[in-house]
């Protein structure tokens, strides 16, 4: 299936290899991103997997993340969304042409998520273990439009427990890499169901460790214990019992020592009410433990 999806707000995305995982950052240290993600789709998985059509509808978000490590082993993490723009086209009629329904956009400020994350072991130890807590913090505008299907937020608090293990290895004398693993429970209010996520990450460092290349399997299963639809529906990337199993593939160079861009694209292997069509993200962060 070429079903290419990513779901905002929906996983804790890692934004590179020297950010999130089990790895908190140390003392003084940081990690800071700016980024551009979208997604324009005109299909949706429903919840028996299929792909339904639906208005040409786009997203856009801008997202700053940032990592800061108050000790070797408590770092303080944002993840936020200052200006996000959702937009819809115009419903035409497919035999005369006329306009049924007007497009409508909605320019606003999105979710946003503030958390912790503890390392459980020494930085000197081979295997990584860090558990993390997330707190979601409503600030979207959960409807709008003429039809209320206008979001930049799910309108719901949640909090995330997820726990990561990893570790470093060695390629070669130049090239290195990485393998971590997480797991982890988003427990949703506002009528939302539950959710089970969970992830593995790989990525290897060439010239120099400059160019890190990131492979990404992960994934969201809902309990469906909500007692709502949550208020959206299944065209929207903030519909409830959403679930899918995605992979992503991720560029980081290194302009500086610690300045760098950073590029990612998402594929879908299954989905059920989300969206589905292309998303992209570009970025660029600074990283001042290099």
């Amino acid at each position: 299936m070429k079903k290419l999806l990513i779901v905002f707000l929906a996983t804790l995305i890692v934004n590179s290899i020297y950010a999130g995982g089990p790895w908190p950052q140390k003392k003084g240290n940081g990690y800071f991103k700016l980024s551009q993600w979208w997604i324009v789709f005109d299909k949706h998985f429903t919840d028996s997997g299929l792909t339904d059509p639906n208005i040409t509808t786009g997203i856009f978000n801008t997202n700053f993340y940032a990592e800061y490590g108050f000790t070797d082993r408590l770092t303080g993490v944002l993840n936020a969304n200052p200006f996000s723009r959702n937009y819809m086209n115009n419903l035409l009629s497919g035999t005369t042409g006329e306009v049924l329904i007007p497009g409508e956009a909605l320019n606003s400020i999105g979710d946003s998520e503030l958390g912790l994350k503890y390392g459980f072991t020494k930085p000197e130890s081979p295997i990584q273990i860090a558990g993390t807590v997330m707190f979601g913090i409503p600030l979207g505008t959960a409807a709008a439009g003429e039809q209320g299907n206008l979001q930049t937020g799910d309108g719901e608090f949640n909090q995330i427990l997820q726990v990561d293990l990893g570790t470093g290895y060695k390629l070669s004398e130049n090239i290195n890499g990485y393998v971590s693993a997480y797991g982890g429970f988003n427990n949703r209010t506002n009528g939302f169901s539950d959710e089970i996520r969970f992830g593995l990450e790989t990525g290897v460092g060439l010239l120099d460790q400059k160019l890190w290349l990131v492979g990404r399997l992960y994934g969201v299963e809902s309990l469906k214990n909500g007692e709502t639809s949550g208020g959206v529906t299944s065209t929207s990337i903030f519909a409830n019992n959403s679930e899918y199993t995605s992979y992503s593939l991720e560029v980081n160079y290194y302009l500086t020592k610690q300045l760098g861009v950073s590029v990612n694209v998402a594929s879908a292997f299954r989905g059920e009410i989300i969206a589905a069509s292309p998303s992209y993200s570009v970025g660029v962060f600074l990283d001042l433990k290099k």
